[in-house]
């Protein structure tokens, strides 16, 4: 099957870029893919696609990757929840991001726009938690503010200048192809089979595998109505202990333990170490005191009922997900 229709992923080097771009490339797609820093290429062996240089902080560099393109799966951003700016490091890179590309897109004639978004721009104070609840009242992550401060620009402009966007919402993305550095969420996973998550701090991920993902995001430019927004996870999500218990039975030779439960403040109080030998050493902590604060005993279900109905989306069970991406892992040691 062939597909005259040229399409662009930016971030084309992360997680969900580079698994949706090998999923456009089997649906016959011609792709063209776009990655920050051109040597970044390793993940693209033996794929069938062009990859080019562009920055979302840099308008021009999109305007020339986006020529000739259809549809824009907008998903490069700077996806970390601790730097040592939060603010200039991630919450304006990706305002900037979303602006710059949006409007590149726009010159450059692109007819429709995929924008991930995320969970995070979501209101959890009624559970389960849909799409119509609004945007996220929690303003203590600079991350977080901006996914939920990046989508609505991404509407407003998007109205302005005319061009069809809808807004995907990714869950916590695991499985699939992987490369170093792993993501967030695979990050988690990588603590939990290496014996790195010293106690429960009952923070729950709503686990989702990055080929169901894939498989939204291509649905959305197909299904999706333009300025709507479709959350791509799981109904239920699972806490770190759960998972810790999932990995014990898969594998029993790791001798994995569950993380012990532990008063607040002893929480709050390692965290603060943590984030003190960061910031010596300039890499992040494994646990934040914000982390804490707005995570411990945070419950992340939804409602995918819109993106079932509309989109065709049915994703597999988090269990399903987490044993495939912990397979993947204990098969590429180097990830380990």
């Amino acid at each position: 099957m062939t597909n005259n229709k040229l399409v662009l992923v930016s971030g084309a080097n992360g997680h969900l870029g580079n698994n949706l771009a090998r999923l456009l490339i089997k649906k016959g797609f011609q792709v063209r893919a776009s990655v920050r820093n051109i040597n970044n290429k390793e993940c693209f062996k033996g794929l069938d696609c062009e990859v080019v240089q562009a920055d979302i902080t840099d308008k021009a560099s999109f305007v020339r990757a986006l020529q000739g393109v259809d549809t824009f799966y907008a998903v490069g951003a700077a996806f970390k929840l601790w730097a040592k700016d939060p603010k200039k490091e991630i919450y304006d890179v990706n305002m900037q991001g979303t602006r710059y590309t949006i409007e590149a897109a726009a010159e450059a004639g692109v007819k429709k726009i995929v924008y991930v978004s995320s969970i995070a721009a979501l209101d959890y104070t009624n559970l389960p938690t849909k799409e119509s609840n609004g945007y996220n009242p929690d303003r203590r992550d600079m991350y977080y503010n901006s996914k939920n401060d990046g989508e609505k620009l991404a509407f407003q402009l998007a109205k302005e200048l005319g061009i069809e966007l809808v807004s995907v919402m990714p869950g916590a993305m695991i499985g699939s192809e992987a490369f170093l550095p792993l993501n967030v969420s695979y990050g988690v996973l990588r603590l939990i089979l290496n014996k790195q998550i010293p106690m429960d701090t009952k923070i729950t991920l709503n686990w989702v595998d990055v080929k169901d993902v894939a498989e939204g995001c291509y649905l959305a430019s197909q299904k999706g109505r333009s300025g709507e927004r479709y959350i791509l996870a799981n109904e239920k999500c699972m806490t770190i202990s759960d998972t810790t218990k999932l990995a014990q039975k898969l594998y029993p030779d790791l001798k994995l333990k569950v993380p012990g439960s532990v008063p607040k403040f002893v929480l709050y109080a390692i965290a603060g170490l943590m984030e003190y030998s960061a910031k010596l050493s300039g890499k992040p902590p494994v646990l934040t005191t914000k982390e804490i604060a707005m995570f411990s005993g945070l419950q992340q279900d939804f409602d995918i009922s819109k993106s079932r109905n509309e989109l065709g989306f049915y994703p597999k069970d988090g269990k399903q997900a987490v044993k495939e991406a912990m397979d993947y892992l204990m098969k590429h040691k180097n990830l380990l």
